[in-house]
């Protein structure tokens, strides 16, 4: 996957003189950014925008994959919980936290719920292990999460949209905890949680933001 193709959409959205986003480096002849064992990072975020929702964010190659989820992750296997597929970010973005300003895309304040590692699970029908862009692309994925406040087993099911997988308007998504993956948090108000960063909540950073 090329970085530069994978950001389009998003670099086109934002006004980089404006938002603090990151851009994301334009060259990454290192691979990317991985956890210290290698493993590849995932990050949920907390996004108080026009709607209030979680962003779920994946490292595949050197992009985040991003869902946007409305009720957030659940602990509980029998939730099925929408995803809605959003354009690639950067892997910088795994530690954006702080106050998109009005009027650009996605105005509003983010916080890190929760970060960490994930293994992927995927496999054929002869239990061979399948990559895990090629597994998206066909729409089931399965993964073992190693965050903070996340853990154990979830998979992403697409139930709308077509085969690219892309974040078309009829594209839509499934996040389910599998059962004996594991105990983890129960979804949290999203207007008392803190940050896995930082330890602040929406509203301490709207508020120390907005004094600078």
């Amino acid at each position: 996957m090329d970085g530069d193709d994978g950001l389009r959409d998003y670099h086109g959205k934002r006004d980089f003189g404006r938002t603090g986003e990151p851009a994301g480096r334009e060259a990454r002849a290192e691979g990317g950014a991985t956890g210290e064992d290698g493993a590849p990072r995932f990050v949920v975020q907390i996004h108080d925008a026009s709607t209030l929702h979680f962003d779920f964010r994946l490292q595949v190659a050197d992009v985040l994959k991003s869902w946007s989820v409305p009720k957030g992750p659940s602990a509980d296997p029998s939730d099925k919980r929408l995803a809605v597929p959003t354009e690639d970010h950067p892997l910088e973005y795994e530690e954006f936290e702080g106050v998109i300003p009005a009027g650009e895309y996605g105005g509003g304040t983010v916080i890190v719920w929760d970060h960490g590692t994930y293994e992927p699970l995927s496999h054929d029908r002869r239990g061979r292990p399948v990559d895990f862009a090629e597994s998206l692309a066909h729409g089931h994925a399965r993964f073992r999460l190693h965050g903070a406040k996340l853990h154990g087993e979830y998979a992403l099911t697409r139930f709308r949209g077509g085969p690219d997988g892309g974040a078309g308007e009829d594209a839509a998504w499934l996040l389910v905890k599998t059962a004996g993956g594991g105990r983890g948090h129960g979804t949290p108000d999203p207007r008392r949680a803190r940050s896995a960063r930082t330890g602040r909540t929406l509203a301490r950073v709207a508020a120390e933001e907005g004094e600078e």
